[in-house]
């Protein structure tokens, strides 16, 4: 296996070195032939996901895990849709930034390169497969993807269909390649390829993050755990508010962009709280919550301390009333995870506190915790979402997949 995995990573490094020099309109044509193939092969990754989807089911894996995991037409076309995206998005090689001269005559500059070799570790969203792939392409790296064992008939046959393109291109084959056993030495493996492999990216659960950090001599952008806010202000149109809450926490529970604490301003918990139970009670959403809380809903559970640090990834929702904007600002600071928090809110001055106080990676107002998103965003897709400020922070699209490079232009200078 050893033997294996570094030669998969000597390839990468190889078709890395060809890739960051392909023209974009040679990237783009593969894109979109990629999409069309995806839509064309339906029906064969619906049968391998349904392998999947029994095995999840055997393993007693939850609701949310499993929607995570289904792939159908309308997720398929979905994911085409977004290298579509991709494909008409800018290409950030090559943009030369800040040209200026310095008083020896120097024109000094920087231009827009590829990182190289990107291997990413991820869990359960086999949509992940294409959409790391394509932004790869795309911003000219090349890509080692290591899904998990409850994706991996859906994974191999989404990457084998996205490499039989490549076989129809000037792009090299080893741009895209996936580590196709499921035995853990493999991870263990691809984490010691310093020498190939220039950023690990891990897409999953907190435990799996955090082994991979303990294990990798490479370094490796992550997020732990997505422990989302939404602040309802003392202002908030509660109409709005119940459904941005609503949505939220009930639309896709199982994923790290959806709200995991409510906050409500206690000048309008009476009002509010009352109201968007009822929505919850409807979508089965349990709640937990502080003193204030349960005064007003008696059916809500007791939050204890440990709820605020929860990452439910369920259909529950800790929920605490709070005094002022700057006690909701600093329950975020003090449990929260720097993903995304939003505030609702009709008060101009609350709206821009938020957002100039609060450290996460994406900052809302009046709108739901879910557009925390690269395919929302614009960015087509994203490799994953970044609670570290080195070099990325938030969403991850085509431009946090390069870096720069200084370009210097002379006549003659020599330094004295």
């Amino acid at each position: 296996m050893k033997a294996e995995i570094t030669e998969t990573g000597c390839r990468a490094r190889k078709a890395a070195g060809l890739l960051a020099n392909i023209s974009t309109a040679v990237k783009n044509k593969a894109l979109l032939k990629m999409a069309e193939v995806l839509v064309k092969e339906s029906n064969h990754i619906i049968r391998e996901n349904a392998q999947d989807l029994e095995y999840a089911r055997d393993k007693g894996m939850s609701d949310a895990m499993i929607d995570r995991l289904t792939l159908n037409e309308t997720a398929i076309k979905d994911m085409a849709n977004g290298l579509v995206q991709i494909a008409a998005l800018p290409d950030p090689v090559g943009e030369i930034t800040g040209m200026r001269r310095r008083p020896n005559g120097l024109l000094v500059g920087k231009r827009r390169i590829p990182l190289g070799v990107i291997g990413i570790i991820y869990e359960s969203r086999p949509n992940v497969t294409a959409d790391a792939a394509a932004l790869c392409l795309k911003s000219g790296n090349a890509i080692i993807l290591r899904g998990g064992s409850e994706a991996i008939n859906s994974n191999l046959a989404i990457a084998r269909i996205l490499q039989g393109v490549l076989k129809e291109t000037d792009i090299p084959e080893g741009a895209i390649q996936i580590i196709s056993t499921t035995d853990r030495d493999a991870v263990n493996e691809l984490l010691k390829l310093d020498e190939y492999i220039d950023l690990i990216i891990p897409r999953g659960g907190e435990g799996l993050i955090r082994a991979i950090v303990s294990m990798s001599r490479i370094p490796v952008l992550k997020h732990y755990k997505g422990v989302c806010h939404i602040l309802v202000d003392e202002s908030a149109d509660i109409e709005m508010a119940v459904a941005i809450s609503l949505n939220a926490k009930a639309q896709r529970p199982g994923v790290c962009n959806a709200m995991e604490t409510l906050l409500v301003h206690r000048n309008i918990a009476g009002r509010f709280l009352p109201a968007i139970a009822e929505k919850f009670r409807e979508a089965g959403v349990t709640l937990k919550g502080c003193d204030r809380t349960r005064a007003i809903l008696p059916d809500a559970e007791e939050a204890t301390e440990t709820d605020w640090y929860e990452e439910y990834l369920d259909l529950v929702l800790a929920v605490r009333v709070v005094d002022s904007i700057d006690e909701a600002m600093a329950h975020i600071e003090k449990y929260g995870s720097l993903h995304t928090e939003a505030i609702i809110t009709s008060d101009y001055n609350n709206s821009q506190r938020f957002l100039n106080e609060v450290n996460s990676s994406t900052v809302l107002v009046n709108a739901s915790t879910r557009f925390s998103d690269g395919f929302e965003l614009g960015l087509g897709a994203e490799m994953g979402i970044s609670t570290t400020k080195l070099h990325a922070f938030g969403p991850m699209g085509l431009e946090e997949l390069t870096t720069t490079k200084f370009i210097i232009y002379g006549d003659g200078q020599i330094r004295i």
